[in-house]
């Protein structure tokens, strides 16, 4: 096992591509990313520390198989960066890191994969601490664990507060209460359509809040299994083939909780909600998408504000879990969420550039202190 940091890669054609986008784009500014390389059990993978000024970065490990080297880091940089400013906002002492596992879950992830990667997280020596993503489970956690101890999200069995994905889909439902009081005078979904959009490890929690408030709930997921599931705990949920078609629907609310870039140039002209606010990170495709929503009167909670209950739950596993005090602090997204949206009605700018004023202050103050 060897950890290999950026300036030591060489300079070839695909190498250039990626000292480009770490320190001459826009993604760049990091201050640490540590590509990692174990042959003998398949392990790539890229560790991304955006920031540490407010504590060790904190932020989940994705497993994808993505279509490229470059990708991968861009999105590693990308999700790290989301959770230097989630984790502001949610008021934890931590800066933001993510890591990704190249290749398919399915047929790469191993017993010895996972105690490859615990061991590069061990080597950062606390710098960064891990937990649950996409294509990774509590199960994985306990795994990594075993080599590294700045590991959380584990099962309670091991110490752990178990599925982050319980109070991920709290916050986000607190985040659309607040959107609602933002848009209709009232902080409930009771009588309004909501689309929800991916129903796996957070959207089935979501559905049952919003089923539990009395809102009429539409649902469609790339995996069928999913969706049977939600119709045969909830009958009276409905279901659409595809995304397409659930953001043409006749919706009140869009619930983005499936992967990042959801909202782009094709699908916000397509909306008829008057609400978006989901689970999914990096919601908005690129710069500009969160003005275009503004122009067609779609208020947009800003996905890192609402989706930082999973965070707020493996952040406390780190002090001795309580599910309780946890899922308090979750509660406060609501609060969070009404601020962002009063800044932005005074700022005269979206709600995503004003979450991001809100969580570039916090940083700013802590690198200054």
């Amino acid at each position: 096992m060897g950890v290999t940091t950026v300036t030591d890669v060489r300079p070839t054609d695909d190498a250039d591509g990626v000292l480009n986008t770490l320190f001459r784009s826009d993604q760049g500014g990091h201050e640490q990313v540590v590509l990692c390389q174990d042959r003998a059990t398949g392990l790539k993978a890229v560790i991304a520390l955006h920031s540490t000024a407010l504590g060790p970065a904190l932020g989940g490990t994705r497993f994808h198989a993505y279509a490229s080297d470059e990708e991968a880091v861009l999105d590693a940089l990308n999700l790290s960066r989301g959770m230097s400013y989630k984790n502001a906002l949610a008021g934890l002492d931590h800066g933001g890191g993510k890591a990704v596992i190249i290749g398919d879950p399915e047929q790469l992830k191993t017993e010895e994969l996972l105690l490859a990667y615990g061991r590069f997280v061990a080597s950062l020596g606390g710098r960064y601490v891990t937990a649950c993503d996409v294509g990774t489970y509590v199960a994985d956690m306990d795994v990594v664990a075993r080599e590294c101890r700045w590991t959380t999200g584990r099962s309670p069995e091991n110490g752990g507060a178990g599925d982050s994905s319980v109070l991920t889909a709290f916050g986000v439902f607190q985040g659309m209460r607040a959107s609602a009081q933002a848009a209709w005078g009232a902080p409930t979904l009771r009588g309004r359509r909501v689309g929800v959009a991916g129903v796996g490890k957070v959207g089935h929690h979501l559905v049952a809040h919003l089923v539990e408030d009395g809102a009429e709930v539409v649902v469609t997921d790339v995996r069928a299994e999913s969706v049977d599931r939600i119709r045969s705990k909830f009958p009276q949920v409905t279901a659409v083939a595809d995304t397409d078609s659930l953001i043409r629907a006749d919706l009140d609310v869009y619930a983005p909780c499936a992967l990042g870039g959801a909202l782009n140039d094709d699908t916000v002209p397509a909306l008829t909600a008057k609400v978006v606010c989901g689970a999914a990170n990096n919601q908005l495709a690129h710069p500009g998408v969160e003005k275009d929503l503004a122009d067609r009167g779609i208020l947009y909670a800003p996905d890192y504000v609402v989706n930082a209950g999973g965070v707020i739950q493996v952040a406390d596993e780190l002090h001795g879990f309580d599910f309780d005090r946890a899922k308090a602090k979750a509660t406060k997204i609501f609060d969070t969420t009404v601020a962002i949206f009063e800044r932005a009605a005074k700022d005269g700018v979206p709600p995503a550039v004003a979450a991001d004023r809100l969580a570039e202050q916090r940083i700013a103050e802590a690198r200054q202190a």
